[in-house]
C-alpha cells in the first residue's frame, strides 16, 4: 500500500461526520504501520493454552484472531466450513451500505413487510414461524412498512430472521456473494435466506470460516468496507448487539465490542472487532455442545486469554 494511499483513506476517515478522536486515532496508528510488516505469532504457551481449552471441551472450533495494526495474530482451523448460522447477516449488512452508496437504495426507504419467500430448493414458497426467531415484533407489522435501517438495526442487534430475509430479497443474493468476493471473504458464502428448509434438506447452507469472518471484520473496523462513513455506521450498528455471552463475557467490564453473534443446534459462533487498548479481531466458531452455556464460556475463556496476550 502506498504513502498515498494510506494518506487518502486516513483523511476520509478524518472527514467523516462523527469520527471520535480515539477511533481516529486507532484508525491512523494502523495505516502507519510499516507496509510489508509480516505479522507475529501468538505465545506458543498461550496456544497450547488455548488448543488444551478446546480438546477438553470436545467442540469442533475455528479461531481467527489478529490485531489491527497487523502485527499479532492467530489462527487454528480457520479455514473449516462451518454453517454460517446468523453471521451470514455481516455481509448483508456490508451489501446494503453498498447500494446506499452507489445510489441504488436509501436507508430510510420504506419495505412492505410481508413473511412469504422462495424457496432456493425450487421455488416453492415458505414462511418463517415466530417461534424460531429471536424477534417477534416485526411479524405483527405484516402489511406496513419498516425502513431498510430499521430492518438492518433488527437484523443485527436482535437478530432478526424475518428482517434478514427481506433484506436479503431486496438486495440479491448475487450482489451480496459479489461485495464478498470483492473484500477477498471468499470463506463467507451466503445462498438463501433463513429457515428454507427445503434447502437445507438438499445440503444447501450458508457456510462461513472463522478467517472469512476476520476478513469482513477487518474491513468494517478499517473502515473499507464500502467507504469509511458506512463502516463507522457499521460498527455503531455492531455495538448494540444484545447477545453479549460469548466473547463479551472474556473482557473487561466497559470494554467496546462490536460483534455479530449466530447460534443453531450445537453450533455457536461470535465474530468481534474489539476496541481494547491494543484493538484486535476475533472470530470463534463453535460445533458440537448441546448448551449454549458451555460454548459460550468456552469462548469467553478464549477470549480471555487473547485478550490478556494483546496488553
Amino acid at each position: 500500500m502506498t504513502f498515498r494511499f494510506r494518506l487518502a483513506l486516513i483523511l476520509g476517515f478524518a472527514l467523516s461526520s462523527s469520527a471520535s478522536g480515539a477511533e481516529y486515532r486507532r484508525v491512523a496508528a494502523w495505516f502507519s504501520g510499516a507496509p510489508g510488516a509480516a505479522a507475529a505469532p501468538v505465545d506458543e504457551k498461550l496456544a497450547a493454552d488455548i488448543l488444551s481449552l478446546i480438546q477438553k471441551s470436545g467442540a469442533d472450533v475455528g479461531v481467527a484472531f489478529r490485531t489491527l495494526d497487523g502485527k499479532m495474530e492467530w489462527f487454528s482451523r480457520a479455514d473449516d466450513v462451518f454453517h454460517a448460522a446468523s453471521t451470514m447477516k455481516l455481509p448483508v449488512m456490508i451489501e446494503l451500505f453498498h447500494q446506499v452508496r452507489e445510489g441504488k437504495l436509501k436507508l430510510d426507504d420504506p419495505l412492505p413487510i410481508r413473511n412469504e419467500f422462495h424457496s432456493l430448493a425450487d421455488g416453492s414458497i415458505y414462511t418463517l414461524d415466530p417461534a424460531d426467531d429471536s424477534e417477534t415484533d416485526l411479524y405483527k407489522a405484516a402489511g406496513q412498512t419498516r425502513t431498510l435501517n430499521q430492518l438492518c438495526e433488527l437484523m443485527i442487534t436482535v437478530s432478526s430472521n424475518l428482517a434478514t430475509n427481506l433484506l436479503l430479497e431486496k438486495l440479491g443474493v448475487d450482489n451480496i456473494r459479489a461485495t464478498a468476493h470483492a473484500l477477498h471473504a471468499d470463506g463467507m458464502s451466503v445462498l438463501r435466506g433463513v429457515e428454507d428448509n427445503k434447502a437445507y434438506e438438499k445440503g444447501m447452507n450458508n457456510t462461513t470460516t472463522a478467517r472469512g469472518l476476520l476478513i469482513l471484520l477487518e474491513a468494517i473496523a478499517k473502515g473499507q468496507a464500502v467507504d469509511p462513513d458506512s463502516s463507522r455506521k457499521m460498527v455503531e450498528i455492531l455495538e448494540r448487539q444484545q447477545f453479549n455471552e460469548g466473547i463479551p463475557g472474556g473482557l473487561p467490564s466497559g470494554t467496546r465490542v462490536a460483534h455479530k453473534t449466530g447460534e443453531l443446534a450445537k453450533l455457536h459462533h461470535d465474530a468481534a472487532i474489539v476496541y481494547a487498548p491494543r484493538p484486535f479481531v476475533l472470530v470463534i466458531l463453535v460445533r458440537g455442545l448441546a448448551e449454549s452455556k458451555e460454548s459460550a464460556a468456552l469462548m469467553a475463556d478464549i477470549t480471555r486469554r487473547i485478550y490478556q496476550s494483546t496488553q
